[in-house]
């Protein structure tokens, strides 16, 4: 389990392809040193197993699935990609649960600077599929990071972005029509199994508050 909090920004040195699978090598000094083989390792959201550890660099082997499905399939050497490691059993939950278990990618717009404040506007559209799962003021992971929901108008997500997350990141380093890794909050998914009958249809408000939701 990961809690969106990024610990380090690490750099892409290689990709290599064979057999439909991709292969990655990542530059991250600060994490390399805290990794074991076989250890989960969240790369820009996704959960991934670290492997050929160096003092300074690991690998990690990313299906096809897992490449078609989300953004990692836009990374070329040199790109910048979120790391966090689990969150260890005494840990401090700081950001909310993340899995790691991307739903969907969303486009990058674009990062707009907020009048007369040091802090930008992240616009991103979002996958029509997962409009149900965001809510204002909600949790959302986007490229691991844990952020809040500031506005939802249609498929068109804004968050607030402060220079500190920019700056300890990879949000600056994207381009408009950039695919991003979206994971909706957990709890909104067990929500709509929870209040779903067995034919399918919602719960009515009436009925939650009955079951005491």
């Amino acid at each position: 389990m990961f809690t969106g909090l990024v610990e380090e920004v690490g750099t892409v040195n290689s990709i290599v392809e064979h057999g439909g699978n991709h292969r990655i090598t990542i530059h991250a000094p600060n994490s390399a040193k805290e990794l074991k083989q076989g250890n989960s390792v969240a790369v820009s959201g996704v959960c991934l197993t670290a492997l050929d550890i160096k003092p300074d660099s690991f690998c990690a082997d990313l299906a096809a699935e897992t490449w078609a499905r989300t953004s990692l399939s836009r990374i070329t050497q040199g790109a910048q990609v979120n790391l966090e490691l689990p969150l260890k059993a005494d840990g401090h939950l700081g950001g909310h649960i993340v899995q790691g278990h991307v739903d969907g990618v969303a486009r990058f717009v674009a990062l707009e600077p907020i009048a007369d404040a040091d802090d930008f506007w992240l616009h991103l559209d979002i996958p029509e599929e997962l409009e149900k799962y965001v809510v204002f003021k909600g949790s959302i992971s986007i490229e691991g990071i844990s952020l809040t929901v500031a506005k939802l108008e249609g498929l068109r997500l804004t968050i607030a972005i402060i220079p500190h997350t920019i700056k300890m990141t990879n949000l600056g380093s994207l381009k408009p029509g950039d695919p991003v890794n979206i994971e909706t909050d957990i709890v909104a998914k067990y929500l709509e199994k929870w209040t779903r009958r067995e034919d399918g249809s919602a719960l009515t408000v009436d009925r939650l508050v009955a079951q005491g939701f």
